[in-house]
């Protein structure tokens, strides 16, 4: 066993920190493989009586169970078509399907396109986790969670309490070398942490905070002047308070879209966690990339201070993009005419 490491509590009373050692962290690996190895061994009915049967999920979760992350290409020829409710894609001649095996139909012929463009782009392999209009609009027609339409507007609505916009994180910064912080101390160095009241707010280095209220005190004062709102903003842990007007005025502007395009809403909020950048993306007022910018500016500021994990920072910033997309066009294409007018031949 590790030998104990000494430390002090909140009194200053020293006290024993003790680790595990390798042989017992080992052991606690092997039970957690043998549960493991024992589980995936069960017969299909369940355990033995001995030790219960296994709980079942509900139907709607088992049915909705997604498909492998890729998979090989089967069909040649992506094709749309109108049902009588709606567009339907066709992959050759099998109509698709949703997880719970509903026919794939969507209100548009413009989001059938762009839905039959996803399918039509996959080479070889068909990687799901790279198609999020078909995976949006899967989630419009099952449903899988049983939300209605007022539960998708509170879900979005309910960002605006730690809008990213509107809120400066707690940050610890620590100029002359590693500094322990816990409840009710801190170490014989604490003068070289910045700290601000838990109640009154946080400290952060200046141009950090400069950065994020000259980019993102525009992108407030737009909603506010857009909507007729108070939102400003807080750097309290508590996070801005929000009016009961404002809360109401945006709550409902989100109830005049449908049902579909709310799904594509609170899946951009989810995204940059922030309502205000996402009200911005969709009324035009930012671009995808600037959006995306304003939700990572911290992150952004780190990067540019300490140097970028490639393989890390860029991927994620990639996909958050491709998803944030997806989701604004889904919106857009979810709240237009179900036709796509052709230009005819002359």
């Amino acid at each position: 066993m590790a030998a104990p490491r000494e430390a002090e509590d909140a009194g200053g009373r020293s006290r024993a920190v003790v680790l595990p050692g390798p042989r017992a962290m080992w052991r606690s690996c092997l039970r957690l493989r043998g549960g493991g190895r024992h589980l995936l061994n069960c017969p299909r009915g369940g355990l033995t009586a001995s030790r219960g049967p296994v709980p079942k999920p509900p139907a709607h979760a088992r049915a909705y169970a997604p498909p492998a992350a890729e998979r090989k290409r089967f069909y040649q020829n992506v094709s749309i078509t109108q049902g009588e409710a709606g567009f339907e894609i066709n992959l050759d001649h099998r109509k698709l399907r949703t997880p719970q095996a509903k026919l794939f139909t969507v209100p548009s012929e413009a989001l059938a396109v762009a839905v039959a463009t996803e399918w039509d782009s996959q080479q070889d392999t068909i990687k799901t986790y790279t198609m999020h209009l078909t995976t949006l609009c899967n989630t419009s027609l099952d449903n899988p969670t049983q939300r209605d339409k007022d539960q998708l507007i509170w879900a979005a609505a309910k960002f605006l309490d730690t809008d990213t916009v509107a809120c400066s994180p707690l940050v610890l910064w620590v100029t002359d070398g590693p500094t322990l912080v816990s409840s009710g101390q801190t170490s014989s160095s604490a003068s070289s942490l910045r700290l601000g009241s838990l109640a009154g707010g946080v400290e952060e280095p200046e141009t950090l905070v400069e950065l994020q209220r000259n980019e993102w005190d525009p992108v407030i004062g737009w909603a506010e002047r857009r909507y007729g709102v108070k939102i400003g903003s807080s750097t309290s842990i508590m996070g801005p308070s929000i009016p009961a007007r404002t809360r109401e005025v945006l709550v409902s502007h989100l109830a005049s879209y449908n049902t579909w395009a709310l799904q594509g809403i609170e899946f951009v909020v989810s995204q940059l966690k922030s309502m205000v950048l996402t009200l911005g993306l969709i009324d035009l007022h930012l671009t995808v990339e600037q959006a995306v910018l304003l939700s990572r500016l911290e992150e952004a500021f780190q990067i540019q201070k300490w140097g970028n994990v490639e393989w890390a920072h860029d991927y994620e910033l990639q996909d958050l993009r491709a998803r944030t997309a997806a989701g604004a066009l889904f919106v857009h294409l979810c709240s237009e005419s179900s036709a796509v007018k052709h230009k005819l031949p002359q």
